[in-house]
């Protein structure tokens, strides 16, 4: 059966609207990630002086070895967690960008004959 050419434009319509509030969510979803990106680069960069400035005071190898280690310890445990949360972020960013398209994606665009 042939739609009218009114459903046509309401399905462009909403169409139209729901790729607007999946771009919003995009957006502010993208906005995030940035500053979650930033915060961790800052907070690794101090740990790093840091790490540095105590492997530059080490009195001894031994010393200066686990200065090193603990920072590695530290510096890995952290790229880990930082690499679940912008996962999680990543995934809540799909999940919300697809909402607005749930419910078109349930119906069928076109009727076709039975």
């Amino acid at each position: 059966m042939v739609q009218t050419a009114e459903e046509l434009q309401k399905i462009s319509k909403d169409n139209i609207e729901s790729a607007m509030k999946s771009f919003g969510t995009l957006s502010k979803s993208a906005q995030a990630i940035a500053v979650e990106i930033a915060d961790y680069t800052k907070t690794s960069f101090e740990q790093g002086t840091a790490a540095l400035e105590k492997l530059l005071g080490a009195k001894t190898v031994e010393q200066a070895i686990e200065i090193q280690q603990s920072y590695l310890k530290t510096a890995y445990e952290g790229a880990v967690a930082q690499a679940t949360k912008l996962g999680e972020l990543y995934t809540e960013l799909a999940k919300e960008a697809y909402k607005p398209f749930e419910a078109s994606f349930g119906k069928s665009a076109f009727k076709f004959p039975g």
